[in-house]
């Protein structure tokens, strides 16, 4: 008990509009359009203000610099987990872009509700604001024409939608329990932090930090997900993850912040393949991948590390300390083919610009304020 209270100190300081959208938006051509030369690109920040919530859109040069272009309502508010403090969600993937639909996924917390947007370049179109399926949602994932969104609140649940034409439908039925006992809003610390897709699609993984658990549903060809999931204990403090170009689960352990890998069977089991490698760090929370590096935001040591996930699972800390002097380092986004990275300030209210060196080393290229950036939660790029 004491080494959880101890745990959840380190991370308390961590952690109905008319559809606007038409087909052509969205079409084959226009994702094409992503990698014409002269097109505009962005990066995007919620701001998850309570009384409020909106998109803070940067235009990126091809240098990774950012000029702030403008703010998007979302037609929803915000909230704050009780006990979270830097990441107010205490979660990943809360705000996330479809490149292959060119939609832009938004949580809205303090509503239960998902915003849609439509994105072209740096402009966004708000298509849809829609229920969630549960109280608190915190989390997006989308595989294919498949969306799913992740609510922390009360007993935990996921929801499916199908991304057609013109926005996103719920799909019947597809809402199943997680069976958790929080609040609503829940505790940072024994609320669920992640979904994800695996690569094929065919299974859907959620991480509940406190219980320890990574949850494998199987996804059926109609989109609807088993009637329970696979539990798989891997405790302390399961919290985010990403799969490699090499399909393995990259799975970071706030609780000793450490890396993991996995393989995903048939059945949902995970099964070890990768022995986990800590970063000697305070309350790794975060992940993504760039130029075949893992970089792990470490929110209780302002920092981020680097790592190497090799094809055969094994896990090597490149550098513990690769960026230093982040005030609660929370949410990251790649861009440009994994030429920059960027990072949340929970504890500063801005963006923390890097370029991505041939060997993963990080430079500091920009710190960016985000206007009403008090409760920022979610980070994204296209």
């Amino acid at each position: 008990m004491k080494s959880l209270i101890r745990i959840a100190t380190i991370l308390a300081l961590a952690v109905a509009v008319p559809n606007s959208g038409t087909a052509a938006k969205r079409n084959m051509n226009d994702a094409a359009r992503d990698g014409e030369a002269g097109a505009r690109h962005a990066v995007f920040v919620q701001t998850n203000n309570p009384t409020g919530n909106a998109i803070a859109v940067y235009d990126r040069g091809s240098d990774g610099m950012l000029t702030f272009v403008g703010s998007h309502p979302t037609g929803g508010n915000g909230s704050r987990a009780i006990g979270a403090t830097s990441d107010p969600l205490a979660s990943q993937q809360s705000l996330l872009y479809d490149r292959s639909h060119r939609l832009l996924f938004a949580v809205n917390a303090g509503s239960d509700t998902v915003s849609v947007f439509d994105v072209d370049g740096d402009q966004l179109e708000l298509n849809q604001v829609v229920p969630s399926g549960g109280p608190f949602p915190v989390s997006v994932a989308v595989h294919g024409n498949l969306a799913y969104v992740l609510d922390a609140g009360l007993a935990g649940f996921v929801s499916g939608f199908r991304i057609e034409q013109d926005g996103v439908e719920p799909i019947d039925g597809s809402t199943r329990t997680l069976g958790l006992a929080n609040t609503n809003p829940p505790f940072f610390l024994s609320s669920t932090a992640q979904i994800g897709f695996t690569p094929d699609g065919k299974h859907l993984l959620v991480t509940t930090k406190s219980l320890g658990m990574v949850d494998v549903f199987a996804v059926r060809q109609d989109g609807q997900l088993s009637v329970q999931p696979v539990r798989n204990p891997e405790a302390p403090l399961p919290f985010p993850f990403l799969f490699g170009s090499d399909r393995l689960l990259v799975l970071v352990n706030a609780g000793n912040s450490s890396v993991a890998t996995f393989t995903v069977g048939q059945d949902g089991a995970l099964s070890p393949a990768g022995a986990p490698v800590s970063d000697g760090q305070a309350a790794a929370c975060w992940i993504v991948e760039a130029r075949a590096f893992q970089y792990v935001a470490n929110t209780g040591s302002n920092d981020i590390s680097q790592y190497r996930v090799r094809g055969d699972g094994s896990i090597e800390l490149v550098n513990a300390t690769a960026a230093s002097g982040i005030p609660r380092a929370t949410d990251m986004t790649t861009a440009d083919g994994g030429r920059f990275l960027y990072v949340l300030s929970g504890g500063s209210g801005t963006v923390y610009a890097y370029s991505v060196g041939p060997n993963g080393s990080l430079t500091l290229i920009q710190t960016v304020p985000v206007p009403d950036g008090a409760n920022i939660e979610g980070i994204a790029a296209n």
